[in-house]
């Protein structure tokens, strides 16, 4: 399969965790473009899978998203971004800077998800 995305967009990998977001980022993206909810966790409480650091993760997540689409790069969000809400701050980023929104769903076939859990 090919996905032809434009030059500059805001690329947002949607799925629930565990489906190959990051690995699927990490093989077809270069390391500066993919903007990572789970490595702001780090930066925030030195811990990825920490969940009460998301707030404060998310705003740095969007704050670089902001400050690259400004100065019109490429841009991935690694994030699950599966509600519309989560979404929808992402979208408005992407329409403020004249980005293209592009979305990479990652949907696991029910079977994989319940012999995973």
């Amino acid at each position: 399969m090919q996905i032809e995305i434009p030059e500059f967009a805001l690329v947002l990998l949607i799925g629930a965790s565990g489906t190959g977001k990051s690995s699927f980022a990490a093989r077809h993206f270069l390391p500066t473009e993919v903007v990572s909810s789970d490595r702001a966790r780090g930066w925030v409480a030195d811990d990825e899978t920490d969940q009460a650091a998301t707030g404060d993760a998310f705003d740095i997540v969007h704050a670089i998203i902001e400050k690259r689409l400004k100065n019109r790069r490429f841009t991935v969000v690694d994030a699950t971004n599966v509600q519309p809400e989560a979404r929808k701050g992402l979208l408005a980023l992407a329409r403020k800077w004249h980005a293209l929104a592009v979305g990479i769903i990652f949907d696991l076939p029910e079977a994989m998800a319940v012999a995973r859990s």
